[in-house]
């Protein structure tokens, strides 16, 4: 199965206020390894960012200036995530970009391209319910190392996610086996019990003395209404 986790850094929260995307990272998962496919894009987006977007992700107007619109990387970039798995940490934050550029190039919308979405934000919310789970806390409590990320970049943060997301799905494995694989699982032999005789081994007379005496205790303790004495005494049919 191919997996791409992606990630955005935007001019601000909203965009059907008018914020844009400036920065999309992308890592390629395969059968769940990284293959080092990935993409990497910053954008123009045409306006400046809000000063506190600037704080998270700390690249300036100017830097994005002569960088190529969305436009012009919507072709490399569909055809790259055509078909996979996306895999996004909240996802309705980036989709709803994604969809907004999508709309302005002239190119239809992202479920078309996606072969699905899956978000981490709320694989994380079913496990760790009434946790902090964003991205930080989740490499802090899966042991993802993150010492790295000052700021946030859409290809870290998406090289980030990958290591939580296989963190987080782990034990899917152990209850997986793959098809394919079945032959070298090995042969299954039948062996007929019946050809064994089975030797019988009974209490000699200390153990069923010693058995009758804890049945007693038992006895007392229930007020001799103890069901193995009531069944001993019932007339066979």
């Amino acid at each position: 199965m191919r997996q791409i986790v992606l990630d955005t850094e935007t001019t601000g929260l909203s965009a059907e206020a008018g914020d844009r995307i400036i920065e999309i990272g992308c890592v390629e998962l395969v059968a769940r390894k990284l293959t080092g496919n990935n993409k990497h894009f910053y954008l123009n987006p045409e306006r400046d960012s809000h000063e506190d977007a600037l704080k998270v992700h700390g690249i300036s107007n100017e830097f994005l200036r002569d960088k190529p619109k969305f436009a012009a990387v919507a072709p490399e970039l569909m055809d790259y995530l055509a078909g996979a798995e996306i895999i996004i940490h909240n996802a309705a934050f980036d989709v709803a970009f994604l969809n907004k550029e999508l709309e302005l190039a002239g190119r239809p919308p992202f479920h078309t391209v996606a072969g699905s979405v899956t978000d981490t934000l709320a694989m994380a919310k079913e496990m760790y319910p009434g946790k902090r789970n964003s991205l930080d806390a989740l490499c802090d409590r899966l042991g993802v190392d993150n010492s790295g990320r000052t700021l946030h970049g859409a290809l870290l943060d998406a090289e980030l996610l990958a290591d939580v997301y296989i963190n987080l799905t782990r034990g899917q494995d152990a209850l997986l086996i793959d098809v394919a694989d079945s032959a070298s699982v090995g042969i299954v032999t039948r062996i007929d019990l019946r050809q064994f005789t089975l030797p019988v081994l009974l209490a000699n007379e200390q153990e069923a003395a010693a058995h009758e005496e804890v049945l007693k205790l038992l006895d007392k303790a229930s007020g001799g209404k103890t069901l193995w004495r009531q069944i001993a005494v019932l007339p066979v049919a």
